[in-house]
């Protein structure tokens, strides 16, 4: 994600491309930008304290350097511009998890990965009645069909209060 594609402004954000490690043997690993998994860019609403974040973040990168915020720089970039490697990502992440775990007692806190944030996100947001066709779309999936097979899980709980709220729909 590069800052262009942030609209601070209108709270959107436009997800075009992304990056997959490249293994190969004998020579190590390389960073590769290119098109989302799915080829298909899509925009995604932020809400007004992620976009307060940002716009936080951005001030002080700026401060570090100019060249990190401007339009064609990364927004998670490393300090030299260059993309951050998507596994050293995750790990510092779950060093913030292991220390936030220690210092709150590791019964408080369930260990998880930055990818489950993914899940929490989508799960939240089923549980609370936003429609499967919205929850897809900012995930990224081809379909809902791959929402609601993934997430499946939330929906069963939800069968009575759909009974209960067409009961009351015919009553009223």
């Amino acid at each position: 994600m590069r800052w262009r594609d942030i609209d601070l402004d209108a709270g959107r954000l436009a997800i075009r491309r992304s990056v997959g490690v490249v293994k190969t043997k004998g020579a190590g690993e390389r960073l590769v930008e290119g098109p989302t998994k799915t080829g298909r860019s899509r925009v995604v609403d932020l809400d007004s304290g992620t976009v307060a974040a940002l716009r936080a973040y951005r001030a002080a990168r700026g401060l570090l350097a100019l060249d990190l915020v401007r339009d064609s720089a990364l927004v998670l970039s490393n300090f030299d511009g260059t993309h951050r490697h998507p596994e050293r990502f995750s790990r510092h992440f779950a060093g913030h998890i292991a220390r936030a775990r220690r210092a709150l007692g590791e019964e408080r806190l369930p260990v998880i990965r930055l990818h489950d944030l993914r899940h929490t996100h989508a799960t939240l947001l089923l549980a609370d009645g936003v429609p499967v066709k919205v929850v897809s779309e900012r995930l990224g999936h081809a379909s809902a069909t791959i929402t609601l097979t993934v997430y499946q899980h939330v929906h069963p709980g939800m069968g009575r209060e759909a009974a209960d709220r067409f009961a009351a729909l015919l009553e009223g």
